[in-house]
């Protein structure tokens, strides 16, 4: 029996493909041999870093659009379409959390900025939705359909002090990543999957002041973190590679609905 891990010649859509993370995914998206459609709202990036998939004999090409807006990823599907014809997998790794949604210790929980909270809602969970809309319903004209993978967090698992909205807009992932693969089930059969990864703590822009000083020394909140984490260390973006790959790739055709976690201990320890 073959086992098919290579994303040969697959057409894959990124969104937040300028960030950390998602310059680790399409790293790994196309030295496993997939088309990389770099989707981002950095287009100095975007472009540097298509150019150096392309320079390494890969292929990619840039998509400047905000995940929150339809008409930017509608003009962005129809730039694949044209120049592919297909869109065989999308990753929902655009997301993250601001400033003001962060609740520190002293803020009084009854005066929470709805208006951030909002914010961080909209960019994680319909900047998941939205893409899927547009993009995931080319892949049901595909004779081998495709695979949706959005990005959870351990965030859903256990509660943590300070990140309400990406608490929330994360948890509301999981559940729309579990009704949607259903929903797709009941249309399409076993044609378009959707799965997540479960990311344990890794440095993102995003996070890296809550967890780190500027001198890149530990906050005390990044010093639980690592005593709370049995590998004792922060992931490293790469680290997701191969939970991505195999989601994308035919080696999990049976698999939907699923989360992967990979999160160097940190949901199953008790700290005890």
């Amino acid at each position: 029996m073959k086992i098919d891990f290579t994303l040969e010649k697959k057409v894959i859509v990124v969104t937040g493909a300028t960030g950390i993370i998602g310059g680790a995914f399409v790293e790994a998206i196309a030295a496993a041999g997939g088309i990389v459609c770099l989707l981002g709202r950095n287009e100095k990036v975007a472009n540097e870093r298509v150019n150096l998939i392309n320079e390494q004999g890969g292929e990619a090409i840039a998509l400047i659009a905000d995940v929150t807006n339809e008409a930017d990823l509608v003009k962005a599907r129809d730039l694949v379409l044209d120049k592919y014809g297909r869109i065989d997998g999308l990753v929902n790794a655009a997301g993250g959390n601001i400033p003001d949604a962060v609740i520190q210790p002293e803020q009084d929980v009854f005066q929470l900025n709805m208006e951030a909270l909002q914010q961080v809602m909209n960019l994680n969970l319909f900047g998941t939705i939205l893409p899927t809309q547009v993009f995931g319903a080319v892949m049901k004209n595909n004779t081998e359909g495709g695979s949706i993978v959005n990005i959870s967090s351990v965030a859903t698992v256990q509660a943590m002090t300070k990140v309400l909205g990406y608490s929330l807009a994360k948890a509301s992932i999981d559940s729309y990543t579990k009704w949607f693969a259903v929903e797709l089930c009941n249309r399409y059969g076993d044609k378009i999957r959707m799965n997540s990864i479960v990311p344990g703590f890794f440095l993102t822009e995003q996070n890296r002041t809550l967890l780190t000083n500027p001198d890149g020394s530990l906050t005390s909140r990044g010093d639980s973190v690592i005593q709370n984490t049995p590998f004792r260390r922060f992931g490293k973006p790469e680290e997701l590679n191969g939970a991505l790959v195999w989601l994308l790739s035919d080696a999990s055709k049976f698999v939907t609905g699923s989360k992967v976690t990979v999160d160097g201990g940190f949901t199953i320890y008790s700290g005890v």
